[in-house]
C-alpha cells in the first residue's frame, strides 16, 4: 500500500530545487510547515545539470540538513537518487522517499542499478517520467523496481523535453501520464508543475489542471529567495506564495451526485451513439480508399501523393476554429488518418504479388 493511501486530499510537496544552505533549507521547511500546507519537505542534493559548469549540488553534505529540517518540523523528507551510492547515503543518513529524476528513468541500466541498490528495503520510490514522452520506459522503470520487491511506488509528471516551447519548459503532454494510469490503476501519480512550465506565473494553471486530472499531488519548487537560488530561479516560489497557491486551488471530487449522474449518463450514451457513427464513417472511408489502391495499382502510381496530402491537411487546419476544435487535435486526427489510409492501400498493392 502506498503511503499516499493515508491522506484524504492531495498531497503536497514542496522545497527548494537545491539545498544550498543549512540555513536555506532549515528556513524553507518553517516557513513552508508554518503554511499549514504542506506534507513532505524536498530537496536536491545531487543536481544532474544539462551543462557542467552549473551549480550541480551540494552533495552529501546536504542530506543532513535535509533530515534536521525534517525533524525540526515533523516533515517527511525527500531526494533524488542517480546512482547506487546516491542510494546508500541516502538510506544512512534517514531519507524517507527517494525519487528518480527525468534524466535517470530514461536510462534503464541506471534504473536497474538503483532497483538493486535498494532490493530488500521498503523506503518509497517516486519515479519520474523520462525526459522524451515514452511510456514504455516509464513503466518499465516501475517494472524494475517491482521485480527487486520495492512496491510502494509513485509515479510523478514532469513533463517532456522539447526544442525551444513557446509556452512550457517541459511539454505536459497529459495523455501520457493518463496511460500510465490506464495501464498501472493502483499507482498513484503526482504532478510537478515547477518542471512543466520552468515559469512560477504558470505554477497555478498547471496545478489546478492536474487536480481536474485526479492527480494524486503536486510538487512544487520554493525558495526564501527564489530570484537568488542557486539553481532553477525562474520556476520557484517563496513558501508564502506557495500557501497562496495551495489557497486557490479547487479541489473536485470524483463523486457523482444521483441527479447529476443520470444527467451525464444520457449525456455519455448520446457521445456513444456519435463514436458509433464516427467509426462507421471511419469504416466507409477506408473502403474508398482501398478503392483509390486499386487505381492506384493497376495504373502503377505511388501510394503516397505528396501534393495532394498536403492541400487536404492545410484545408483542414484552416477549418479547424469552424469545428471548434484545435490545429494541433485536427492535425493528429488526420495524421492518424492519413497513415491508416496509407495502410489500407498498402495491402490493396501487396494483393497480386
Amino acid at each position: 500500500m502506498s503511503w499516499l493511501n493515508k491522506y484524504d486530499r492531495p498531497v503536497y510537496i514542496a522545497g527548494p530545487c537545491s539545498a544550498e544552505t543549512e540555513e536555506q533549507v532549515i528556513r524553507t521547511a518553517v516557513d513552508l510547515n508554518a503554511t499549514g500546507k504542506v506534507d513532505v519537505l524536498r530537496a536536491g542534493i545531487w543536481k544532474p545539470r544539462t551543462r557542467p559548469n552549473s551549480f550541480e549540488g551540494i552533495g552529501s553534505v546536504g542530506l543532513e540538513w535535509l533530515v534536521n529540517a525534517g525533524k525540526e518540523t515533523g516533515l517527511k523528507v525527500t531526494t533524488e537518487v542517480a546512482n547506487t551510492k546516491h542510494v546508500e547515503l541516502a538510506l544512512n543518513a534517514g531519507i524517507d522517499i527517494l525519487w528518480v529524476g527525468a534524466r535517470t528513468t530514461v536510462n534503464p541500466f541506471t534504473v536497474q542499478e538503483i532497483a538493486d541498490a535498494l532490493q530488500g528495503t521498503n523506503i518509497p520510490v517516486m519515479i519520474k517520467n523520462p525526459v522524451n514522452p515514452d511510456l514504455q520506459l516509464w513503466l518499465g522503470a516501475f517494472e524494475r523496481f517491482e521485480k527487486n520487491g520495492v512496491t510502494d511506488l509513485i509515479g510523478i509528471h514532469r513533463g517532456f523535453s522539447v526544442y525551444n516551447h513557446a509556452k512550457y519548459r517541459n511539454v505536459p503532454n497529459w495523455e501520457i501520464p493518463i496511460a500510465l494510469k490506464e495501464y498501472r490503476p493502483e499507482t498513484k501519480v503526482i504532478c510537478d508543475p515547477s518542471h512543466i512550465t520552468g515559469n512560477r506565473d504558470l505554477l497555478l494553471e498547471v496545478s489546478q489542471k492536474a487536480l481536474d486530472l485526479n492527480f494524486d499531488g503536486l510538487m512544487i519548487e520554493t525558495h526564501p529567495d527564489p530570484v537568488n537560488a542557486w539553481s532553477d530561479s525562474p520556476q520557484q516560489l517563496t513558501p508564502k506564495h506557495w500557501g497562496e497557491l495551495i489557497d486557490q486551488l479547487i479541489l473536485r471530487t470524483t463523486e457523482l451526485p444521483k441527479d447529476v449522474e443520470q444527467l451525464i449518463n444520457d449525456l455519455r450514451l448520446d457521445v456513444s451513439t456519435i463514436d458509433d457513427r464516427i467509426f462507421d464513417l471511419l469504416r466507409e472511408r477506408m473502403l474508398l480508399s482501398e478503392e483509390v489502391g486499386k487505381l492506384k495499382r493497376e495504373n502503377s502510381i505511388t501510394i503516397l501523393q505528396q501534393e495532394h496530402w498536403r492541400k487536404i491537411i492545410n484545408s483542414r487546419l484552416a477549418e479547424s476554429s469552424e469545428y471548434n476544435l484545435t490545429p494541433q487535435f485536427v492535425r493528429k486526427v488526420m495524421d492518424a488518418i492519413h497513415q491508416e489510409s496509407i495502410r489500407h492501400q498498402t495491402r490493396i498493392m501487396n494483393l497480386n504479388k
